[in-house]
């Protein structure tokens, strides 16, 4: 690692957000097992090195889209886990009023686009965004995480197509696990290189280890520089593993055990620690961020629990914008006391 990096201690930096991505998502994993969240939990349990390195060399202004399996996209990118735990919990106090659980969790002003859960429904938003941004001749980028999952998804290849067409600043970062849901790559892709699509598309596909923080930013900081500089999009593919299941609940009968513990060896904290912090003297400072991060996330889940509870009087809030397009019209009585609220547009002459 280069002495510039070790000098403004960008591997420390690396080291917290993963940090913070693992202990969220473990205690996040305790509290579904304890009955105290609800829902659905797709973790990222060793691909925190992605979201970390990609997201240290974005902007706050720059926009991510996510996927089901987003905590730690959301979190590098400058999500707080206290308003992201309240979302777990159902809570009002959360990003989106506790509407989104775990898989929809949005923070625009954080340049969060939201977590998706619709397989590649992340990656065409990435593009609008990078045309937006074209439109109006700033030099913001956006970043669309997916899985290799997503690769067989038309709007993979649509996406890819305008972003290369029009020169568009994205970047397409392809976290590839090995496992779409619980089918291994080797039967749903003609390839094991994600970025061998990039070609057709005439943008670069650059191939990562996924599990090295510090490699992993280098090659989103020359992609960032390439968007930015008006060259266009890049597919960037880092190779990496979930340590978790698809789903919590998923039996995991469709890989091998000696598998998965190969992989856990391979653990991106404990090789940024020991390749990059360890030598340098800095052990003493990761421990003091252990126990800090430890702290940070225990008073999320104590501060998010006992947030006041999303009610059902706000379900209709956000369907409707008084300055948009439309507007709500008043409510229409239907059979069995329900209610019908019409999309009325403000210059219909018949209403």
């Amino acid at each position: 690692m280069s002495t510039a990096l070790m000098s403004d201690s960008v591997p420390v930096r690396l080291y917290r957000t993963m940090r913070v991505i693992r202990e969220f998502e473990i205690t996040a994993q305790r509290l579904l097992a304890q009955n105290r969240i609800k829902g659905g939990l797709h973790l990222s349990v060793g691909q925190e090195a992605v979201a970390a390195g990609v997201c240290d060399v974005l902007r706050r202004a720059d926009h991510i889209t996510s996927t089901h399996r987003g905590h730690g996209h959301c979190l590098a990118k400058g999500g707080e886990p206290g308003r992201m735990m309240a979302e777990l919990f159902a809570r009002s106090a959360g990003y989106c009023g506790g509407r989104s659980g775990s898989m929809h969790i949005a923070d625009p002003r954080s340049g969060i686009l939201g977590a998706n859960a619709i397989v590649g429904g992340g990656i065409p938003i990435a593009v609008g965004s990078g045309f937006a941004g074209k439109a109006r001749g700033d030099d913001h980028v956006a970043v669309a995480f997916f899985g290799e999952g997503a690769v067989a998804e038309g709007a993979f290849h649509e996406s890819l197509n305008l972003a290369a067409l029009w020169r568009l600043p994205v970047i397409f970062v392809c976290e590839n696990n090995e496992y779409a849901e619980l089918s291994h790559i080797s039967v749903h892709l003609p390839t094991r290189d994600v970025a061998d699509f990039a070609a057709p598309y005439g943008m670069p596909g650059v191939i990562v280890d996924g599990n090295d923080a510090v490699a992993v930013r280098e090659k989103a900081a020359e992609a960032v520089a390439r968007a930015r500089a008006g060259d266009g999009p890049t597919l960037l593919e880092c190779k990496t593993y979930r340590w978790m299941g698809h789903f919590e609940g998923d039996q995991q009968r469709y890989r091998d055990k000696a598998e998965v513990e190969r992989w856990r060896q391979n653990d991106p904290l404990e090789r940024l620690r020991q390749s990059y912090v360890a030598a340098s003297g800095l052990g003493d400072d990761l421990a003091e961020i252990d126990a800090a991060v430890r702290d940070e996330v225990a008073r999320a889940v104590e501060w998010a629990e006992a947030a006041e509870p999303a009610g059902p009087e706000a379900v209709a809030a956000h369907v409707y914008h008084d300055d948009g397009p439309f507007r709500t019209a008043p409510a229409v009585p239907l059979q069995d006391g329900m209610v019908r609220h019409d999309a009325v547009a403000p210059h219909d002459p018949a209403r």
